[in-house]
C-alpha cells in the first residue's frame, strides 16, 4: 500500500499518528518473529512516555550465537553500504544511564525505530535523538532508522552524521527529510567502521526493505511495506 501522509489531515485527525506508530510497531514485531529471526532472537515493540515508538531485538536466555535450528531466510544479503567509514568513539560524549537486571535478562542486539514529530521539532530533542543512535552504535546494536514525519523537516540522519564526526566524510550524503536508514558497526573498539543504507521515502510510494544487523555476519530484511500494509488493513485504512 502507498504511504500515506499520517501527519495531517484527514488521516492526523482520523487515525492519530501514534495509534498508527503502535499497530506499525506491532506488526514489524510479528513480521520479525514469523521465521525472519533466527532462533535465539525475539522481536519486541516497545512504546516509551512522550509517544517514541521503537522495535527491540533481543536474544533469549543470553545466548549470543545463531542455533542450528535458524531458518534459511534468516541469513540475507544487503546492497552495499551507501557510506563506509571509520569511526572514533574515544572522543564521542555519549552520556546515559543504563539499568540492567542482575539475571537472564535478554541482551539487546537491535532495534528499530519509528521517528516521532517530537523527535525532530526541537534541537535539544533533535540531539538527544542522535545521541541515543550514537550510543547504540557504539555498543555495537544494529540499527534501522524510518522518519516518515511530514510536519518537521529536520534530518535526523544528518544529525547522527554531524555528531559522530562524518558529516564531511566522502559519501556522507543525507538524504532527503523523508527517508528509511539502517546503521551498524563493525570490527574491535579501537578499530570500528560505520556501515550505513539509506533509501528515500515518498508519499503515495511503497516503503523500501532495509537490513537489519543482529550479528557481525548475520542479517535480516525488515519488509517496512509488508508491515506498512498490515497496520493499514488492521485499522481500517484503505
Amino acid at each position: 500500500m502507498p504511504l500515506l501522509d499520517h501527519f495531517h489531515p484527514p488521516w492526523l485527525k482520523q487515525r492519530p499518528w501514534d495509534s498508527f506508530h503502535a499497530a506499525w510497531a506491532n506488526a514489524l514485531a510479528e513480521q520479525l518473529n514469523d521465521g525472519v529471526l533466527p532462533p535465539p532472537f525475539v522481536a519486541l515493540p516497545l512504546t516509551h512516555q512522550g509517544g517514541r515508538i521503537e522495535i527491540d531485538v533481543a536474544t533469549v536466555n543470553g545466548v549470543a550465537g545463531v542455533s542450528g535450528g535458524g531458518t534459511a531466510t534468516a541469513v540475507w544479503a544487503p546492497p552495499h553500504p551507501t557510506l563506509e567509514s571509520p569511526i572514533d568513539f574515544t572522543n564521542l560524549d555519549v552520556y546515559e544511564v543504563r539499568v540492567q537486571r542482575d539475571d537472564d535478562s535478554p541482551p539487546l542486539v537491535a532495534a528499530i525505530e519509528l521517528v516521532s514529530p517530537g523527535n525532530k521539532d526541537r534541537a535539544s530533542h533533535r540531539g538527544a535523538f542522535a545521541v541515543k543512535c550514537a550510543g547504540y552504535l557504539q555498543q555495537g546494536v544494529g540499527l534501522v532508522v524510518v522518519d516518515v514525519v511530514t510536519s518537521r523537516s529536520a534530518n535526523l540522519h544528518g544529525e547522527l552524521l554531524e555528531l559522530l564526526g562524518l558529516s564531511s566524510t566522502p559519501n556522507a550524503d543525507v538524504p532527503p527529510n523523508l527517508y528509511a536508514a539502517a546503521y551498524r558497526t563493525t570490527g574491535p573498539a579501537e578499530a570500528s567502521r560505520l556501515e550505513s543504507w539509506w533509501e528515500e521515502v515518498a508519499l503515495a510510494a511503497p516503503l523500501p526493505k532495509m537490513p537489519l544487523w543482529i550479528m557481525e555476519e548475520v542479517c535480516v530484511p525488515v519488509d517496512l511495506e509488508a508491515a506498512y500494509s498490515v497496520a493499514r488493513k488492521r485499522l481500517v485504512m484503505r
